[in-house]
This record gives structure tokens, C-alpha cells and sequence, in this order.
């Protein structure tokens, strides 16, 4: 991660515009800021949210609220509660999530 060109700034993600993703079922409501070349998100997962796709970007996740569930595609299986993160390189390990619950997330990537 190259964090560079990106001057000291407060980001109030209430007032960040959500556009809604369909997952596989559920939905998925983004709150996106870019920053030079990163991406910062607050994401919330519906409740029966399963992601529509196997991830291959990379990401560094924070469960904020809820349970996420996430499989790799070689079967480990791991969850997240509030607290809890996840790190994983671009093109490492395919993942997908799902909630049974709901969950909210912030994520750079």
C-alpha cells in the first residue's frame, strides 16, 4: 500500500452518498471515498447477504458491527465480530463472505 498525495482530512461517512450492490442474495450498501490510489469504505451487509463472486483484491477489513462469515476458495472458513479484522494480498486467496446476521464493515483496499 502506497499511501501518498493524500492531505489530512475528516471523512463523516453519514453524509458519504450509499449505492446498493446485489449479492447472490442480499444486499450490499457502500459508502466509498477514494484517495490517491486507495479505496476506503464503510459497507453494510444485509441480513442473508452471500457475496455474487469469489474476491481476488486485497483488502484490510474491520468488522465495526454484526458477524461476517468469510470462506476461502481452498475451504478454510473464518468469522468476524466486532473487533476483529482480516488481511489479504491482491490475487492471494480467493474469498467471499455471507451474513446471517447483518454486519457492517470498513474496508481499505
Amino acid at each position: 500500500m502506497d499511501m501518498k498525495n493524500i492531505p489530512f482530512g475528516i471523512t463523516d461517512w453519514a453524509q458519504v452518498e450509499p449505492t446498493e450492490y446485489s449479492g447472490e442474495s442480499g444486499m450490499a450498501t457502500w459508502r466509498t471515498r477514494h484517495f490517491d490510489n486507495l479505496r476506503v469504505r464503510m459497507v453494510e451487509y444485509s441480513p442473508g447477504y452471500l457475496a455474487d463472486h469469489w474476491c481476488t483484491k486485497g483488502h484490510i477489513l474491520l468488522c465495526l458491527e454484526g458477524e461476517l462469515h468469510t470462506e476461502l476458495s481452498d475451504g478454510r472458513q473464518f468469522v468476524l465480530r466486532p473487533g476483529v479484522s482480516y488481511q489479504v494480498a491482491d490475487n492471494a486467496e480467493p474469498h467471499r463472505s455471507y451474513t446471517t446476521t447483518g454486519v457492517k464493515l470498513f474496508i481499505v483496499d
